[in-house]
């Protein structure tokens, strides 16, 4: 069997898979799998680029998802005028205080001869930045916090195209990679996973805690759609016409008309960050990254700054998995801090990738479809499963109470259950690596 018929069965049997919950559950549900199936497949993708390429072992992916949706809400939501009123100029004054605190000591350290004199001015200017940066920004917080808590509270954003918070989101992720790459990326590949993890954990408990920034854990709802609310072609006689030529309710219609426009809109991206992708694979770039991948001491003996190349596909990588945070929650339609578990669903995305095939483009696409389809529908087909097995005993039987209830940890065990049997019969993925 040839490459592309391989690849084109294990698409098919997916497609297939989706195709048949419509058929069998709703249409509605099989279309929000797609979505999300294309949003992991794009969050698989910037994961590929750091392990598949590079050998990069980022455990922090939903630090930076999560700054991509936080990236929607500064980019698409309205200014909230009266939270600037109270104490905007006076926190974004503090933050700028707290950036010349880290500006000031750096070029302290940098240009001043080691010794005590050095010592003390660096603690000096720490010290004083940091209470200048408190009397500052802690009244701003304080006052933004005020304005209509139970409705607002926080600056908002501003007010452009949710389109537009996509790429930002992404910015706004590979800004952050920047930052933490100049830092971690000279750590051995464990303790850069504990860093990476831990900065995750960081990032989140920011934008729970930082209510003036996007409410906290009150969330933000009601975000701007690129696509129209079914409540508005409900409302358009054409649309109704249209529906009901069809044969179907129009409720129903323009529920799967929404998530169509997602589909479009979500696969549209997909293909370009995947041919983006791929034409890096191929590039001589592409192939210096699998190189320092395989051996960096050889790499850098032939002159590569191998460093420096981490920090590129560090935060081309990060930037990948921004954008399907910003995608995510523009899907959702709300920001919900809360949800993004950094452990858990990182888990899930490598997942994904090794199961797809690490360091190749396609079987990242494959893992992302396939694992997020099953992540879905494990715990009903377990609960049915569990049904069928103890249809024969008493409603009351302890046995088949148990096993029922032990449906609902079907999608762990699953999940690991796939991961060793392709690690067993297929290690280097679905889709290998040529």
């Amino acid at each position: 069997m040839t490459d592309v018929l391989k690849n084109t069965l294990l698409f098919a049997a997916v497609g297939t898979l989706i195709l048949l919950t419509g058929l069998m559950q709703s249409w509605n549900s099989a279309l929000l799998i797609l979505n999300m199936g294309l949003i992991s497949a794009i969050m698989a993708l910037g994961v590929n680029l750091q392990w598949g390429f590079a050998g990069l072992f980022n455990v922090g992916v939903m630090g930076f998802v999560a700054l991509g949706g936080l990236g929607v809400v500064l980019t698409s939501v309205d200014p909230v005028g009266e939270a600037w009123a109270a104490g905007g100029i006076r926190v974004i004054i503090g933050l700028l205080a707290g950036a010349g605190t880290i500006v000031g000591a750096a070029l302290v350290y940098q240009n001043l001869p080691a010794g005590r004199s050095r010592n003390l001015l660096l603690i000096l200017v720490l010290l004083g930045g940091f209470f200048l940066y408190r009397a500052i920004f802690d009244p701003g917080v304080a006052a933004v916090e005020t304005v209509n808590p139970a409705g607002t509270g926080f600056l908002g954003g501003l007010g452009l195209p949710v389109l537009l918070a996509w790429p930002i989101g992404g910015l706004l992720a590979a800004g952050a990679a920047w930052l933490i790459g100049k830092t971690a990326l000279g750590l051995r590949s464990d303790y850069l996973a504990i860093a990476t993890l831990g900065i995750a954990e960081i990032v989140i408990a920011v934008m729970k805690n930082e209510d003036w920034l996007a409410r906290g854990v009150k969330n933000v709802v009601g975000l701007p759609r690129p696509v129209p609310y079914e409540i508005d072609l409900q409302q358009s006689a054409s649309f109704v016409s249209r529906a009901e030529g069809l044969g179907i309710d129009p409720v129903t219609a323009s529920t799967l008309y929404v998530k169509l426009g997602y589909a479009a809109l979500f696969a549209t991206v997909l293909l370009i960050i995947f041919l983006m992708a791929q034409a890096a694979l191929k590039s001589p770039w592409g192939r210096m990254m699998r190189a320092i991948r395989d051996n960096e001491v050889a790499a850098e003996a032939m002159g590569k700054d191998v460093t420096r190349r981490h920090l590129h596909i560090f935060v081309l990588g990060s930037a990948v998995c921004g954008i399907a945070g910003a995608m995510m929650t523009t899907l959702d339609g709300q920001l919900t801090p809360g949800t993004y578990q950094p452990l858990r669903y990182t888990f899930l995305v490598w997942v994904m990738v090794i199961v797809g095939g690490s360091g190749n483009n396609l079987g990242a696409v494959l893992g992302g479809f396939l694992i997020w389809f099953l992540w879905v529908q494990v715990e009903p087909i377990g609960l049915w499963l569990m049904e069928m097995i103890t249809i024969g005993m008493a409603e009351d039987n302890g046995l088949r109470q148990h096993l029922i209830d032990s449906a609902a940890h079907m999608r762990l065990l699953t999940m690991g259950v796939i991961l060793l049997v392709v690690l067993r019969f297929s290690p280097r993925g679905l889709i290998p690596e040529k």
